[in-house]
């Protein structure tokens, strides 16, 4: 009997300590500024519960990586929305997190405090990190929310700083001695002996000197700046996909405003990555965006050969089944939808309303693979 309350206290103890846990968990609350998927998984890939609107209010559970949030609507549904600030207005909670800084705009996490630092990653917008010492002017070391630590760019351009940063310490300096005079000897005065006078002579007239003429200065020629260097073509890449990442979940709309960003067409989407990350305006079709990679010689028609980064081409949409395309003709078909080859198989793209707006999809096996045309390099 005695043993069976003793259990039954246990239980209810851990009863009222489990709201205070999943209290615990909530990390504040976000309102959503536009339209915006809202999934049953952390991916492009789960399905569309509903879409939220703009004004709504959700309460935030938690942040699973730098691209979603896992929240709860008003309604009490529980799902995953898109991070990015073009959604939802949402700054978690700094206190308890230890952090000192926030990332404000994408920037490279390396293992040296140096740009020829090999790259750990990318940090996104809103993440928070911890600054352990300053390096120097331009280098903050640093540690990010799963404890790995590296080195980070010290501008505000990236960072925004949320706390004191800490104090490196400052060496004491070494006094110098003062050192001890040593005594002058007083001299023995010599006797000075009496002088005999000397004649004075007749003094010679001095020539009036010819003056030397003040030579014209050379004017300093102006240094003239050294250009920045343009990034490699792995780091254009890189800028490119993490560019069209923060887009994940913006939704589809056949013949989008080129002017904004609220919502894509496939061409859209690939063109303001590359104006986004490099300042190239790429072509506004995808028809001329193709001409404009066969322009650069070095297309392929098989999509195992593509690098990451590199656009592929598609032609209209006959069905699931490879023989549906069996008599294509990859460079006379018209050219219907373009996307970005990530690789390990993987596309960046967006096609459709159902869809759920950008996304990224396999190829393998799909009827992506049986309507690719061509595709290459648009750098």
């Amino acid at each position: 009997m005695r043993k069976g309350m003793l259990l039954l206290l246990a239980s209810l103890l851990l009863l009222a300590f489990i709201p205070s846990l999943a209290a615990a968990a909530q990390q504040g609350n976000a309102e959503v500024v536009s339209s915006v998927s809202f999934r049953s998984g952390p991916s492009t890939s789960a399905s569309v519960l509903k879409y939220l609107k703009a004004g709504e209010s959700v309460t935030v559970l938690e942040q699973p990586n730098s691209y979603w949030l896992k929240v709860r609507d008003s309604k009490g549904a529980v799902g995953y929305i898109s991070s990015s600030d073009k959604y939802v207005d949402y700054n978690p909670d700094e206190g308890n997190s230890g952090a000192n800084a926030v990332v404000v705009s994408s920037v490279s996490f390396r293992k040296e405090p140096s740009t020829n630092g090999a790259r750990i990653r990318y940090l996104q917008k809103n993440e928070q990190i911890v600054i352990t010492s300053v390096v120097n002017s331009y280098w903050y070391a640093a540690k990010d929310a799963s404890g790995v630590a590296g080195f980070v760019s010290s501008s505000k351009e990236y960072l925004k700083l949320t706390a004191a940063l800490p104090q490196n310490p400052v060496p004491t300096p070494t006094p110098t001695p003062t050192p001890t005079p040593t005594p002058t000897p007083t001299p023995t005065p010599t006797p000075t002996p009496t002088p005999t006078p000397t004649p004075t002579p007749t003094p010679t007239p001095t020539p009036t000197p010819t003056p030397t003429p003040t030579p014209t200065p050379t004017p300093t020629p102006t240094p003239t700046p050294t250009p920045t260097p343009m990034p490699s073509g792995s780091q254009q890449v890189e800028l490119v996909i993490a560019a069209g990442l923060k887009y994940l979940g913006t939704p589809y709309e056949f013949g989008s405003d080129r002017n904004n960003t609220k919502t894509f067409d496939c061409s859209d989407f690939v063109r303001q990555a590359f104006k986004d990350a490099l300042k190239i305006t790429l072509p506004a079709s995808s028809s001329t965006q193709g001409t404009y990679v066969r322009g650069k010689k070095s297309v392929t028609t098989d999509w195992h050969s593509l690098k990451r980064g590199d656009l592929m081409f598609f032609m209209d949409y006959k069905g699931t089944k490879a023989s549906s395309y069996k008599d294509k003709k990859p460079f006379s078909e018209k050219v219907s939808h373009v996307g970005i080859y990530l690789g390990n198989g993987q596309i960046l793209q967006t096609y459709s309303v159902e869809s759920g707006g950008v996304r990224i999809d396999n190829i393998a096996g799909k009827h992506w693979e049986f309507r690719f045309l061509y595709g290459g390099s648009a750098l």
